[in-house]
């Protein structure tokens, strides 16, 4: 029989485990399923969880009130949602008990950015626009112009998010950035073509996992996380085409 406290901290660890999961960019089916696997594990009765992309409303019969999560920030870090998942299996497999459960969450909760991570994705999108530049265009002459045009308007990316905490500003000012070095690039006959220069420097942009989530919520029945996650790949995709239309337009 479960004391008042452990079931106090069996509900507050689901409602960790699940907002963890929202915030780092994890489909809704994926949220569910793990939190009623790890209420179940933990011995809540009747758990009922009510999930969306800004806030967590869970109860059980074994408590007289609900637990309320509030989420307002939401980015794409996989290895977050990995390690809940990781914490999932061990609390259904027994190696480890409910505290540790929830120490093991708040201690993912609080991990911070790595010294150089943030030079490391602008070397991994690099990569990416000048890969991908050569797919879609079939250019090979050009993917030194794509590399750099790509990493630098991704650590523009990176550095608006950081300093304004707002994604589409972030998306439009590096959008904008790559635009003006490909037509400056062009401009002064280091390359020839601009636009497939400004193809490989937004794909790191292009919003591919929320419109994969997007269409797995709908797909699953989840009808308000879906649409709503297409609606921000939208938002998404405006920022970053109405900033290359100004460059194109006015440069």
């Amino acid at each position: 029989m479960l004391t008042e406290q452990r079931r106090i901290l069996a509900l507050r660890t689901c409602v960790l485990a699940g907002r963890l999961l929202i915030e780092n960019g994890s489909n809704m089916e994926r949220v569910n399923d793990t939190l009623d696997r790890m209420a179940r594990n933990v011995g809540l009765r009747n758990f009922q969880a009510f999930t969306t992309l800004t806030g967590i409303v869970a109860s059980s019969d074994d408590l007289p009130n609900s637990q309320v999560a509030d989420i307002r920030r939401r980015k794409n870090d996989l290895s977050k949602v990995v390690a809940v998942n990781e914490v999932s299996r061990e609390l259904a497999a027994g190696i480890i008990e409910l505290p540790e459960a929830h120490a093991q969450l708040k201690s993912i909760e609080r991990q911070v950015t790595i010294r150089w991570q943030n030079l490391l994705e602008a070397l991994a999108a690099a990569i990416l626009s000048a890969a991908l530049m050569i797919v879609f265009t079939r250019d090979v002459t050009e993917w030194w112009a794509a590399l750099i045009i790509g990493g630098v308007g991704y650590a523009v990316f990176s550095f608006v998010i950081r300093k304004f905490k707002i994604q589409y500003l972030g998306e439009f000012c590096a959008s904008l950035v790559i635009g003006l070095l490909s037509v400056l690039t062009v401009d002064l006959g280091w390359a020839h073509n601009a636009n497939s220069l400004i193809i490989g420097g937004v794909m790191p942009l292009v919003p591919g996992i929320p419109l994969t989530n997007a269409a797995r919520d709908i797909v699953s029945g989840n009808l308000i996380s879906g649409p709503t996650r297409g609606i921000e790949a939208i938002l998404t995709a405006v920022s970053i085409g109405s900033a290359i239309v100004i460059v194109m337009r006015f440069f």
